[in-house]
């Protein structure tokens, strides 16, 4: 079983099941990894997701098994192979609910994919994250859409280029992740996060994702209209209509 699922009320925790090998994204896990995220998007009783690793790690990245073959594969393979890959981070980063990253361990390469492509993260004070493709000879291609977006262009290029190990601390600093816990908490803290995050409105927290991972790329007049767009959209949900009623009627809402 390559991804362990466990609802929680309204909050499912996906974790990441290949301990041995510290959880790499090999192919099998990149699929259920999908999988397990679409069927929760789905789910209408699932109002926001954990993601998480099983111990020690909570994904080292690159998937030895691949690593072995990697240059004698070809052309083809090689692009199939990293379009799934691309595939799994803009699923997760696209996704209509929240999802809390509770960093319990390393997460390397493209583990450190998967914490930038969720909304929030938890790390545990003794874990690190990095990107170390070049130490391989690898780029970092996929994983540096999403870095560039978190921490700037000059953050990006010192984490990128001496793709170093960033300790838990350096890294909340540099807006990496938005909380450090002993490890001992890291998934309870991470459950705390999504459980606040699902008495939000589904439909305005799926249009507030989808407006932060659309402005960023626009001029500043079509950010703007598209904002414009969206602010009239949402005022024609149920939602809306019922986050309204609970307000003057000093309940809480009923999403």
């Amino acid at each position: 079983m390559q991804v362990v699922t466990e609802d929680r009320g309204p909050v499912r925790v996906l974790t990441l099941h290949d301990p041995e090998r510290r959880n790499p994204l090999s192919e099998a896990l990149s699929e259920a990894l999908i999988k397990a995220l679409k069927a929760a998007e789905a789910e209408k009783g699932v109002r926001a997701l954990v993601l998480t690793g099983a111990p020690p790690a909570f994904s080292a990245g690159a998937d030895l098994a691949f690593l072995r073959r990697v240059t004698e594969a070809p052309a083809e393979e090689n692009l199939a192979h990293s379009e799934a890959l691309m595939t799994l981070f803009w699923t997760l980063y696209t996704l209509k609910k929240p999802v809390v990253a509770a960093v319990n361990g390393a997460a390397v390469a493209g583990g450190a994919g998967l914490v930038l492509a969720s909304d929030l993260a938890v790390m545990a004070e003794d874990a690190k994250i990095g990107f170390t493709e070049v130490r391989l000879g690898f780029v970092a291609a996929l994983v540096a859409v999403l870095l560039v977006r978190h921490v700037g262009e000059k953050t990006a290029r010192d984490l990128l280029l001496s793709a170093r190990l960033v300790g838990a601390e350096e890294a909340l600093k540099m807006g990496l992740v938005n909380a450090v816990v002993s490890k001992e908490a890291v998934l309870a803290t991470a459950l705390e996060r999504a459980e606040a995050l699902a008495k939000n409105a589904p439909a305005s927290l799926a249009l507030t994702k989808a407006l932060l991972a659309e402005l960023p790329g626009m001029g500043l007049f079509e950010a703007f209209r598209h904002a414009a767009l969206a602010n009239a959209w949402i005022r024609q949900t149920e939602d809306l209509k019922e986050g309204l009623a609970a307000f003057f009627e000093k309940r809480p809402p009923k999403f």
